[in-house]
């Protein structure tokens, strides 16, 4: 077969720098235009680097599904070992495989089951300190609720004191990591820049609680002698065997605790925030949802079994996810030189899928700038191509944690929901700042009213 030489078309960039003032100014609008302009595969220059963005979900699935093997992370999360070391999210081929087989059974259907309880259970102990009419930081609030969620739900631990920590410390992650992307010639983690230093005290911060949480399980499973199963992730990390009988070090277990402890929350507190944002714009729908949960759960809160009729509820995030994907875009590099619609793609270049993009696709979802859960119904999901919507990712790489992210965020948005509606507190914009995940860039102020 012989290969094709064409390289993508792509934008005029500047003979230094390329594309990099048009990312930095506005990254997710510069990406859509190109898309529109250029087609699903576009070369976009950043400095010395090239990526390619690529938007059909045929191409999108080629690269994560079929062609997998060929394309490794992207150099951006390897730049963060940092913070991630080398777990779940930054590992790669057999290693990764190893850790995947380790914590899929957490994320286990049975399991998340048992999670729904506290889920709601902590969902309603943060709305008792609510009062009406007040106003508050939402994007914070979601924050600091899904962390404590994560931390008992797969690490049996406490947080809510240090939540706030935690939150500040990974908004500092995430501008480290969006300036090293959009830098002409990013430097090392270990040269001490002030942003680097900055790093690596927030870092420091996240370490001692994460080691906290390995070191009370350790010192309990030491003293009950029984090596207990607690039914939460931790303990199967620590009881879990290589082949050769040796079970993981303490730095193992923090880079999987801290992966899935960051992953685990940022995501789903993100989606939960976008959906606030958009359902104080459109009463329309948030009248609708508030009709579903009055006739589903009357005056109760939500439980795991109410799921399958909590349909409208689903669409509402499923459509936040559509708009304010939180995971908004998934880098790739090529490791050996392939073909990607039609187009060469020379080994080591970065391929880019953006949910963002492909999100807004007119091809796919009608009047796609529109809030609209209604497009959801008669199974919608089932005729798009399917990976015209990818909040998840997919292929082998999928997040792990999927089905337990959409159970969290449909419970959490129905217990809230069944009690509080939101208005917007200022007129002030608010813009959506693209770094590992897509965050509000001075969090969302909203007056909360009870129903």
């Amino acid at each position: 077969m012989i290969m094709a030489t064409k390289l993508p078309p792509g934008p005029p960039g500047r003979f230094l720098t390329g594309n990099l003032r048009e990312v930095r100014r506005d990254m997710l609008a510069f990406y859509l235009e190109i898309a529109r302009e250029y087609g699903d595969v576009v070369r976009v220059r950043l400095g010395p680097r090239s990526l390619y963005l690529v938007s059909h979900p045929d191409l999108i699935e080629e690269v994560l599904l079929h062609n997998n093997a060929n394309f490794r992370k992207h150099y951006a999360l390897r730049m963060n070992r940092l913070l991630l070391g080398n777990g779940l999210l930054s590992s790669d081929r057999d290693l990764w495989l190893r850790q995947r087989r380790l914590v899929q059974p957490a994320f286990q259907r049975d399991r998340i089951a048992a999670y729904g309880a506290v889920m709601v259970d902590y969902t309603e102990r943060m709305l008792e300190r609510w009062r009406d009419g007040e106003v508050r930081d939402i994007h914070a609030d979601m924050t600091q609720l899904t962390l404590e969620i994560i931390a008992k739900t797969l690490f049996d631990a406490d947080v809510h004191a240090e939540a706030p920590e935690v939150g500040a410390a990974l908004a500092e992650a995430q501008e480290s990591f969006l300036a090293r992307f959009q830098s002409l010639l990013p430097l090392p983690e270990w040269v001490p820049t002030p942003r680097n230093l900055r790093l690596r005290r927030a870092v420091g911060r996240l370490n001692a609680i994460v080691y906290r949480f390995i070191a009370q399980r350790r010192r309990g499973t030491r003293a009950s002698g029984s090596g207990e199963e607690r039914g939460d992730l931790l303990s199967m990390l620590l009881a879990a065997q290589d082949e050769d009988g040796s079970r993981m070090d303490d730095q193992q277990l923090r880079d999987e605790a801290m992966t899935l402890f960051l992953a685990g929350h940022d995501t789903t507190s993100l989606a939960l925030s976008w959906t606030w944002y958009v359902l104080a714009q459109t009463p329309e729908v948030d009248a609708k949802l508030a009709d579903e949960l009055r006739h589903v759960l009357g005056d109760r809160p939500p439980s795991l079994a109410d799921l399958p009729r909590l349909d409208y509820t689903e669409h509402v995030v499923r459509e936040s996810m559509r708009l304010y994907p939180p995971a908004y875009a998934i880098g790739r590099e090529a490791r050996a030189a392939c073909e990607l619609g039609g187009y060469h793609v020379p080994a080591g270049q970065t391929i880019l899928m953006c949910q963002w993009v492909t999100h807004r696709d007119p091809r796919y979802f009608a009047n796609p700038e529109k809030f609209d859960p209604d497009r959801w119904e008669d199974d919608l999901a089932s005729r798009l191509p399917k990976y015209a919507y990818f909040p998840f990712g997919g292929g082998p790489r999928g997040c792990v944690g999927n089905t337990f992210a959409m159970i969290e965020a449909v419970l959490v948005l129905a217990a809230i929901a069944r009690r509080f509606r939101f208005e917007r507190a200022d007129d002030e914009p608010v813009l959506p700042r693209p770094s590992i995940t897509l965050r509000p860039e001075r969090g969302i102020k909203m007056r909360v009213h009870k129903r």
